[in-house]
């Protein structure tokens, strides 16, 4: 009897760890199922946006400077960004999607543009970007836009006159990740640079005097000239910095569509009202 009931007692253990262990099994399927569309919607957001891709969702992503005037300058009053950049990015959703509204503009700096762009939460990068060789590894370019030059901004009367006057104990701001950190570096090699996240910092901070001079793309130097009549730009260029749109590496299709569109839009004259818009008749043209 009592052999009888130990019998019926394992017989109900074994039974039990049977439903629990097809519990545990269901479970993890289910999990697993559940995770698919994560791992689905991971592969969508880090995979090429194709031309097809982009038409399905609607909208074009693009990348852009919220903190460069005449290129891209968010309006705190309004929330509208605008400039030169955001012009070629609204002309290129027209041409893709019909409509040049069916756009979003994310912020990019120079440093997060690219890591953007490769974990696919932009399909282009439209942001004052210099076309070159170290650049060409990790991302397509289409061809150029806009050229450029470095140069210097400092305050009206300094004793900086030119990249030549930039000697040790200068002190330059430049931005994060962008080339003309190692430009200045390269051509005045006993400054020190000090670097920051954007551009506006960077200003903000020659205007309270802590630093000598602030080096980037003349492009962006003349904004920042046109907002402080104290500061001037000086001794002309000392690079070449031509503009490119990029895209993900190997979307070509997205890259001949992005050639397509500059063609037409410099075949049209509608570039020379943009670039006349924006630049007008700075020493740049």
């Amino acid at each position: 009897m009592v052999r009888r009931k130990w019998k019926a007692l394992g017989l109900l253990i074994t039974l039990t760890a049977v439903f629990v262990l097809a519990a545990c099994g269901t479970k993890e399927n289910s999990d697993s199922g559940s995770s698919s569309p994560t791992t689905s919607a991971s592969a969508a957001t880090g995979g090429t946006p194709t031309i097809d891709a982009i038409k399905s969702k609607g909208k074009l992503v693009v990348g852009v400077k919220f903190d460069t005037r005449l290129f891209g300058l968010k309006d705190p009053a309004s929330g509208n960004v605008e400039g030169f950049d955001i012009d070629i990015a609204k002309g290129l959703a027209k041409q893709l999607l019909g409509d040049e509204t069916k756009i979003e503009l994310r912020e990019v700096t120079s440093k997060t543009r690219i890591p953007m762009l490769d974990n696919g939460e932009i399909d282009l990068i439209i942001a004052t970007m210099t076309i070159n060789e170290e650049r060409r590894k990790q991302v397509d370019f289409s061809e150029v836009y806009f050229n450029a030059g470095q140069s210097l901004l400092v305050k009206k009367g300094s004793p900086i006159q030119s990249v030549a006057d930039v000697k040790k104990g200068t002190k330059v701001m430049a931005v994060k990740g962008a080339t003309s950190v190692k430009n200045i570096k390269e051509k005045a090699p006993d400054a020190t640079v000090l670097e920051f996240d954007n551009y506006q910092d960077a200003f903000s901070a020659l205007r309270a005097g802590q630093g000598d001079a602030l080096t980037t793309d003349n492009a962006i130097l003349y904004g920042m000239a046109s907002q402080d009549s104290n500061y001037e730009v000086v001794g002309g260029t000392f690079t070449e910095e031509p503009y490119g749109i990029a895209a993900k590496k190997g979307n070509a299709d997205l890259v001949n569509a992005v050639n397509e569109y500059l063609a037409s839009l410099k075949s049209s004259g509608e570039y020379d009202k943009i670039y006349e818009k924006w630049i007008g008749e700075t020493p740049l043209k």
